[in-house]
């Protein structure tokens, strides 16, 4: 346990308000996550405080401590994504010190973390049941819609019922309104799509996209899928959220293999 949960749970803070949690699943015990809330940091204002996107507006020497902060609970480079709501999948590792156009990246040498930024779409992390392979994509509805999902899991290169899935925090269901053409693009690809909506009038549909994900997922084959219980937009205080706020900074899911711990 690093020394920031230390001193909140000396502080008995709870519900999530502390600068990091990991994902709640039964993965290899050297595969290891972090996930970033608000809080922690070192950003002011709408940023407040531990916001990692340097595309927002922040001050950019604050994103660069608070990027400080999180370098310093893991043992490997972060490799950021120049995120652009596609389906691109690139292997981490291969971009150390950069920052590829991608939505997602894998990796399998344990040399590199792969990492996205979110205030709102769906962070998913993907790991094998042997501990080989880990990945990290970016999963707003354009992406969902494309496929970024389906792309991760064939570059991770594993029998997809070998693959397990955290669904990190993204704007839940009471929070997600859309339009009729969101709606569309989804059952137009499978019928029962529609289940992840609920009509709200003139058009509109309150949509849940960690549905939306586990239909997609299941759909290539994976089984194994936790968490998808958090809601950005509600949670003022632990979580950014652009629907919500508009001007506001960005958290992180990151996943790596630690093979020096196997």
């Amino acid at each position: 346990m690093n020394h920031l949960f230390d001193l909140n749970a000396a502080a008995g803070i709870k519900n999530r308000q502390v600068p990091f949690f990991h994902a709640e699943w039964p993965a290899p015990a050297n595969v290891k996550t972090l996930i970033t809330t608000r809080q922690g940091g070192v950003s002011e204002g709408s940023y407040r405080s531990l916001n990692l996107g340097v595309h927002v507006g922040d001050n950019p020497e604050h994103v660069r401590q608070n990027r400080m902060i999180i370098q310093q609970q893991i043992n490997l480079p972060v490799v950021y994504l120049n995120q652009v709501h596609g389906t691109v999948v690139v292997e981490a590792a291969s971009h150390i010190g950069t920052v590829p156009d991608a939505d997602a990246s894998v990796d399998r040498t344990a040399t590199a973390a792969c990492a996205v930024l979110t205030a709102d779409c769906l962070p998913v992390l993907f790991c094998d049941r042997g501990g080989s392979v880990v990945a990290a994509a970016h999963a707003g509805w354009r992406g969902l819609a494309g496929g970024v999902l389906k792309n991760t899991i064939t570059a991770m290169a594993v029998p997809p019922e070998d693959i397990m899935v955290y669904l990190g925090p993204a704007i839940g269901p009471e929070a997600f309104e859309v339009g009729q053409d969101v709606y569309d693009i989804f059952y137009a690809q499978n019928p029962s799509m529609a289940n992840a909506f609920e009509p709200i009038g003139g058009g509109k549909y309150l949509a849940d996209i960690y549905a939306l994900a586990r239909m997609s997922l299941q759909r290539e084959g994976v089984t194994m899928i936790y968490g998808g219980e958090d809601c950005t937009v509600l949670g003022r205080d632990t979580f950014f959220s652009y629907r919500r706020d508009k001007a506001t900074g960005r958290m992180a899911s990151i996943i790596w293999l630690d093979n020096h711990n196997r």
